[in-house]
C-alpha cells in the first residue's frame, strides 16, 4: 500500500500569518499521525515563510512516523536535516525567492553536486529522495549520483487530468516502473488532491508514498482534518 505523508507548510503560514502559537504545527502533525497518516512533510525554505527551523527541530522531537524533509540543499539546509536525522530528505532543486516548487532535478547537469550532497546524507543513515520529472534519462542519472528514491513531479499529471487521465498518467506509469526495475524506490507528489489520487496510484502499483500538502489541507478547512485524512487514505487503498 502507498504510504501517505502530509505536508504541513500550509498550517504553518496560517499561524505566521497572525504571529503566535495557534494552529500548533508539532500538535497538528501528532493529531494527523494519529488519524492514520504514516508520514509528516515539512519543506522549509530560506526566507522561512511558513515551516521555519525551529519547527524541524521540534517536529524532529515529536514526530513518530516517517519524517521527510524536502529542500533546497543549501549548506543551512542540509544542517539543519542533519541535526534533525530524518528518515527521509528529498532534494528540491527551488531557489530562493519561487513560490512553489516548479521542476524538477537535471540529474545529468547537475551529477556532481547531487552525488556529494546525497553522500553526506547518506552518511548519516538518511534516506535521500530527489525530486523529478518523469523522464528515464534523468531517472537513470538519478540512480548514478546515488539517489535511494525518486519522487516524481506531477503537476503535469494534475493540469491534463481533465483533458484524459490515461494519457496524463502514462508517462508517469514508465517512469515508475523503470525506476523500480533500476532499484530505485518512488515517491510522488504536487498537485495530487482528492479528485485525481485514485487513479494516479492505481496506476502506479510500485508507488511507495505520495507527499499531499496544500489539497489536503485546504480540503480540511470544509471536511475537518481528521476526516481529510481518512478520505486521502481511502484513495490509497
Amino acid at each position: 500500500m502507498t504510504k501517505l505523508s502530509v505536508n504541513i507548510n500550509k498550517i504553518a503560514t496560517i499561524r505566521n500569518a497572525r504571529g503566535g502559537e495557534v494552529p500548533n504545527v508539532v500538535l497538528a502533525a501528532q493529531r494527523i499521525e494519529s488519524y492514520g497518516a504514516e508520514g509528516i512533510t515539512v519543506h522549509p525554505r530560506p526566507d522561512q515563510r511558513h515551516i521555519i527551523f525551529n519547527d524541524v527541530d521540534e517536529l524532529a522531537k515529536s514526530v513518530t512516523t516517517e519524517f521527510n524533509i524536502e529542500g533546497f540543499p543549501s549548506r543551512d539546509w542540509l544542517d539543519l536535516v542533519i541535526k534533525a536525522n530524518p528518515a527521509q530528505a528529498t532534494l528540491v532543486p527551488d531557489p530562493p525567492g519561487v513560490l512553489t516548487s516548479n521542476a524538477g532535478w537535471n540529474t545529468l547537469q547537475h551529477g556532481a553536486f547531487l552525488k556529494e550532497v546525497l553522500m553526506e546524507l547518506k552518511s548519516h543513515g538518511i534516506r535521500t529522495s530527489v525530486f523529478i520529472d518523469p523522464d528515464q534519462r534523468l531517472i537513470d542519472g538519478a540512480k548514478d549520483v546515488g539517489a535511494d528514491r525518486i519522487e516524481l513531479y506531477t503537476e503535469s499529471y494534475a493540469t491534463n487530468f481533465l483533458n484524459g487521465k490515461e494519457a496524463a498518467v502514462k508517462p508517469f506509469a514508465l517512469a515508475s516502473k523503470h525506476a523500480h526495475e533500476i532499484g530505485l524506490g518512488v515517491n510522488a507528489g504536487h498537485d495530487l488532491s482528492l479528485e485525481n489520487l485514485q487513479f494516479f496510484a492505481s496506476s502506479l502499483p510500485s508507488l511507495d508514498e505520495v507527499s499531499i500538502g496544500h489539497a489536503l489541507i485546504s480540503d480540511a478547512l470544509y471536511f475537518g482534518l481528521e476526516n481529510t485524512v481518512q478520505m486521502y487514505l481511502s484513495k490509497l487503498v
